[in-house]
């Protein structure tokens, strides 16, 4: 037992290196990756016994003819390829995002947003985030908004503002659609919700926690005024500009298509999507001797390079540091401990949905799934995806689109916490209520 609460000690000390890292002067990258390794090196030298969710706790040790130490073996190697699955969606993602700026594709969207009002911006941008979160996924939809927001924001004090609030329209648009974020895609696939009954009962939810906290911050005076945003001329977008990105949408778009059609994982749609997106490159690139003062090199080798590698290795770390408290039974200890001390159901969710902000939604949704015996389409289930989905926001740490921003416009952890955790907790409180009076009225 001592040993085990020496694992979850190693990931809060983690965790807080990582909240502090412009404090202490360590990459986050550097805290994720250590703690993952030792959380797992204690979790196998001291051969503790590990479990998965069935109706509850079930022992793997008995399973393996190598006993437990070939459990915790195979389970490390399990947990390694879900995580892959997600690292390789995001090097798709983040590439096939790359490849369009790098034939300057985005150049086409900065041209056709005319307004220079911040606020009207921050609008625009939250409602696309919104929807386009619940068409492809959350994380997706936050590696293509930044990269929009780097053309129409130049200054990184104002952007990281717009980037923070877009976590919060991402996250709520992923909510209310079995395709929009992982959690709920798993409560889908496990006959937990059905598409329509989850579009019903969060949609509305889902809009107050975006519509709420974009409704206080447009008054704050950081989104007064207008923007100093530079302006396109004609020679800044190049013949494959518009051709590479429709095709690079189309193939992000392709990907919930191609998951729904062949029941395959997101990743290998994704990958499809970045083979297409780079064929088309190679085929449409322009002729550079023409191109004025500019000789850029479109190899998709260059795209490949610029995409934030180090926040691939943070979603490594983190991820497999999560599975270690996953495969001890922690995580499904710690939510049937709140249902056994909180009788409230409701109220047990949203504290579930307060801990998917420190810990990965992911575990806390499968635990929430062996926990909970409700049938198809119960409220607590449309609760589940409403408060995993959302909760994240809280923190920039929650969700795998706050990842990616803090990685992308390298967002300080307790920045977030000072300007936009309350901003994201009174859309997360509206949702609830709001969750709560449509199951309690409609049913």
């Amino acid at each position: 037992m001592a040993l085990e609460f020496l694992i979850v000690a190693v990931f809060f000390i983690g965790y807080l290196f990582i909240t502090v890292e412009h404090q202490v002067k360590i990459d986050k990258t550097i805290s994720a990756l250590g703690m993952a390794v030792i959380c797992w090196t204690i979790l196998k030298t001291a051969d503790l016994p590990v479990f998965k969710i069935q109706d509850g706790l079930v022992p793997l040790a008995d399973q393996y003819a190598g006993g437990n130490q070939e459990a915790i073996d195979t389970l490390l190697l399990h947990h390694l390829g879900e995580v892959a699955e997600i690292l390789f969606f995001l090097i798709g993602a983040m590439t096939i995002v790359e490849i369009i700026d790098m034939h300057r594709g985005f150049e086409i969207i900065k041209k056709m947003v005319k307004t220079r009002r911040k606020k009207k911006l921050l609008w625009v941008l939250g409602i696309v985030a919104f929807f386009l979160s619940a068409l492809i996924d959350n994380l997706t939809t936050i590696i293509i908004m930044i990269t929009i927001l780097r053309k129409l924001v130049p200054f990184r004090e104002e952007r990281i503002w717009y980037a923070s609030l877009l976590i919060i329209a991402a996250n709520a648009g992923g909510a209310w659609s079995p395709i929009g974020d992982v959690t709920t895609t798993m409560l889908w696939m496990a006959n937990k919700v059905t598409a329509m009954r989850l579009i019903d009962y969060v949609v509305l939810p889902a809009v107050l926690c975006f519509l709420v906290p974009f409704a206080i911050a447009s008054v704050m005076p950081i989104f007064k005024g207008k923007l100093d945003m530079p302006r396109m001329d004609k020679t800044e977008a190049y013949k494959s500009s518009t051709p590479i990105l429709i095709i690079g949408v189309l193939a992000i778009i392709f990907v919930p298509v191609f998951k729904s059609i062949f029941h395959l994982p997101p990743y290998l749609g994704m990958l499809f999507s970045l083979a297409t997106v780079w064929f088309f490159s190679e085929l449409l690139k322009p002729n550079t001797e023409l191109v004025e003062g500019d000789k850029p090199s479109f190899s998709v080798h260059s795209a490949l390079g610029r995409i934030e590698h180090s926040s691939i290795l943070f979603f490594l770390g983190i991820l497999l540091a999560v599975a270690s408290l996953e495969v001890m039974g922690t995580l499904f200890n710690f939510a049937g401990t709140l249902s056994h001390v909180i009788p409230n159901e409701n109220i047990v969710v949203m504290i579930l949905g307060f801990a998917s902000a420190v810990i990965d939604n992911v575990p806390l949704v499968a635990a929430a799934i062996g926990m909970f015996q409700e049938p198809l389409d119960a409220a607590v289930w449309h609760f589940i995806a409403f408060s995993a989905g959302t909760g994240g926001s809280l923190l920039i740490i929650g969700s795998a689109a706050g990842v990616a921003a803090m990685g992308m416009e390298k967002i300080d952890f307790f920045w977030y916490v000072k300007h936009i955790s309350w901003l994201a907790l009174i859309g997360f409180l509206a949702g609830s209520g709001a969750l709560i009076a449509v199951e309690t009225w409609f049913r």
